[in-house]
């Protein structure tokens, strides 16, 4: 025992998982210096702009990888060393790139205007960068482990909080005419010309506007369609290149400062001496382009002191959404509940009386009914390797994910730690490895396999393998567009030593216990030696139709926090509703239960005792069907070019499929205790 403890522990440094409520802060005195580092670039979510009439203009397109700080296309400013700064194994996998930059900030040192840098930024690297600033991309930076954020505000609470990130730039959209990029106030294709004679212009345009005032009404009733189409938005993206850096400090008396806050207003300036008054930056796609890079520096006292800091950043734009969604589908699940509890009691009571009935008058052949399926209940279903691998990695996946949201609820993790979420969840997939193995060599004794050996090996090596395999397929496209959030080979190759040293020899114990000691072979029934005829069952219970209604409830559970992980997963946002989502999980893992249960039931009562699948299926296809749906939807598909189409879908569908595990697990574990159940309280003769 005190060796797992001793395992655990050395596992858990090593990813650097955890944050520790109690860890000594920073604290700082005048003059000391604030490193200021640098993390890659994140798209935004929902970007939008505003015409010249105020209107939201949304962008057409989304890009969703990120890119690294220091990208050559990027040309920021650089120290004289880059020092990439040390990771944990989880924020690796989640793109973090975190780097020195050559910021000189002092404590309590105001600065105003300091020159970073000046480069020269080529036309073909200006269209990227353009493309990146109308894509509404946002730099990140950390000081003192506190993100760089800006100040919203919420007008449905009424309070100001810090959103994290800060823009790589602005756009304008203004109303063109034609498809040059030509204002629509610009003159037509005469005015063009160059002509040295302004009186010839000046008469040129008096004629030209009383011909419009004579020939308005006519165009506009002739040729609306023409002009509607002419005229259409053009977006003018302008490069922020001076940031006013506010740091927020406590004073904790003696000279000890500690930073609470950090926040950045960026500007677009070609006046690097008057950078909040000169013109905007806008990078010519074609030419050469001389950006100079400057930053301020104000320090503001703060009340706020340094365990409360992270208060301003966890804020919720509407958690009445939240709570009434929570309220109301618990209420749901506890209606759900008891209905199927009071349903299939009624139902099971009535039916083991008059079973006792039948077996008492020797007339049990005439009826009908889920006791005729006893001697085919406990048939081995087709491919019952498969089956067992999956209920024994959905199993494992369901212990992770329920250990991990737990201790991020009760706030052992904490957004604080960069990556100790991912970290922990991979921590608990290595260690879950024996109960796994457990399960999965279990069923497949409850199926009466013959080939434990094949169970125990493949088991730790098929689903892991699956998603490595896709990581690395995905991987190569994220390596094709110069993505930050392409994993090193360091990091794939550090997570196969973790498993094969860790987690293949406890998925080997728990195998080989199993196979020992449990005792989920014996079945209550025997089975025939020839297979029960199945007859024509209703439409609701065949496959898919089960499917589809099934899977109703479960996504009903999640589907409000499926919108705050998919933001927290493409777009940079801190999730932190942990205690929402460890409801919700529970919620789902119910539903997902009783429906399937319910389902199964009824299936036994139309004499079709080929549950084992179904069950699997039903619990877990349905749920992670609308899942890939709603996360299809949630792009209005606005998903810019092949790869980032190629990353999303892929990424999304393999999520989907490890929830379908998940689901199926808890599906088919909650069928199988319900089916021993019932058959083991009835006499057989």
């Amino acid at each position: 025992m005190r060796c797992s403890y001793l395992l655990i522990a050395a596992l858990v440094s090593f990813c650097n998982a955890f944050y520790l409520p109690g860890v000594a802060p920073s604290t700082y005195n005048e003059g000391d210096e604030l490193p200021l580092l640098v993390n890659h670039l994140t798209p935004s979510l929902n970007y939008q702009k505003k015409d010249d009439l105020g209107k939201k203009v949304e962008s057409r397109e989304k890009m969703l990888y990120s890119f690294d700080y220091y990208f050559p296309k990027l040309h920021f400013c650089k120290p004289e060393k880059i020092v990439k700064q040390p990771d944990s194994l989880g924020s690796i996998l989640f793109g973090d790139r975190i780097y020195n930059s050559p910021f000189s900030i002092k404590m309590l040192k105001p600065e105003n205007n300091v020159k970073l840098c000046s480069i020269t930024i080529p036309g073909s690297d200006a269209k990227f960068i353009n493309k990146l600033i109308k894509n509404g991309f946002f730099q990140n930076w950390l000081i003192d482990g506190l993100p760089a954020a800006r100040k919203i505000y919420d007008s449905n609470t009424h309070t100001e909080f810090y959103d994290v990130g800060f823009p790589l730039g602005f756009v304008e959209i203004k109303k063109n005419v034609g498809g040059l990029g030509i204002p629509m106030d610009a003159k037509t294709k005469d005015s063009g010309k160059k002509n040295s004679n302004s009186d010839k212009k000046k008469d040129s345009k008096k004629k030209d506007d009383s011909q419009k005032k004579e020939d308005s009404n006519k165009k506009e009733k002739r040729e609306p369609k023409r002009i509607s189409k002419l005229v259409h938005n053009v977006e003018f993206p302008y490069l922020a290149n001076h940031y006013v850096i506010n740091v927020e400090v406590h004073d904790r008396g003696e000279g000890n400062y500690r930073v609470v806050g950090v926040t950045v207003d960026p500007y677009s300036t070609t006046d690097s001496a008057n950078p909040e008054k000169g013109n905007k930056l806008f990078l010519d796609e074609k030419k050469d382009n001389e950006v100079t890079f400057s930053y301020s520096v104000n320090f503001i006292e703060s009340e706020t002191v340094w365990a409360t800091r992270w208060d301003k950043y966890l804020h919720t734009y509407n958690p009445t959404i939240q709570w009434f969604s929570l309220v109301n589908f618990s209420i749901i699940v506890l209606l759900l509940s008891a209905l199927v509890t009071y349903s299939l009691l009624k139902a099971l009571k009535s039916d083991f009386a008059r079973y006792e009935e039948f077996n008492l008058d020797n007339s049990f052949n005439e009826d009908s009914g889920w006791k005729l399926g006893h001697g085919d209940v406990f048939r081995i279903p087709s491919q019952s390797m498969l089956l067992s691998i999956l209920v024994g990695s959905g199993a494992q996946l369901f212990l992770m994910i329920i250990s991990s949201i737990f201790l991020a609820a009760i706030g052992i993790i904490s957004p604080s730690s960069r990556g100790s979420l991912p970290s922990a969840m991979f921590t608990f997939y290595a260690l879950f490895g024996f109960w796994g193995s457990y399960i999965s060599m279990s069923v497949y004794k409850f199926f009466k396999g013959p080939y434990w050996k094949a169970n125990m090996i493949l088991t730790p090596l098929l689903v892991p393998g699956f998603i490595l395999v896709s990581i690395l397929g995905l991987n190569f496209f994220l390596l094709f567009v110069h993505s930050s959030g392409t994993i090193p080979m360091t990091a794939l190759l550090l997570i196969v030593v973790i498993w094969f040293v860790i987690s293949l020899p406890l998925s080997f114990l728990g195998s080989l216990l199993a196979n020992k000691r449990s005792n989920w072979g014996e079945h209550p029934t025997k089975t025939n030696q020839i297979a029960r005829q199945i007859p024509f069952q209703s439409w609701y219970l065949k496959t898919i139709p089960a499917i589809l209604i099934a899977g109703i409830f479960p996504f009903g559970a999640i589907a409000v926090e499926l919108y705050f992980i998919y933001t927290s997963l493409w777009f940079n946002k801190i999730f932190y509703m942990f205690g929402f989502l460890f409801v919700s999980f529970l919620l789902l893992t119910l539903t997902t239960s009783l429906v399937t249960v319910l389902i199964t039931y009824q299936s036994l009562c139309m004499e079709n005792w080929n549950w084992q699948w179904r069950s699997f299926t039903i619990g877990g296809v349905g749920c992670s069907l609308y899942i890939f749906i709603h996360s299809i939807l949630f792009t209005k598909f606005k998903l810019g070019g092949f790869t980032t189409m190629i990353l999303y879908i892929g990424y999304t569908l393999l999520l989907s499929i490890l929830s379908c595990i998940v689901t199926g697990a808890v599906g088919f574990i909650s069928s199988m205790i319900f089916v021993r159940k019932i058959y083991s309280n009835v006499r057989v003769d």
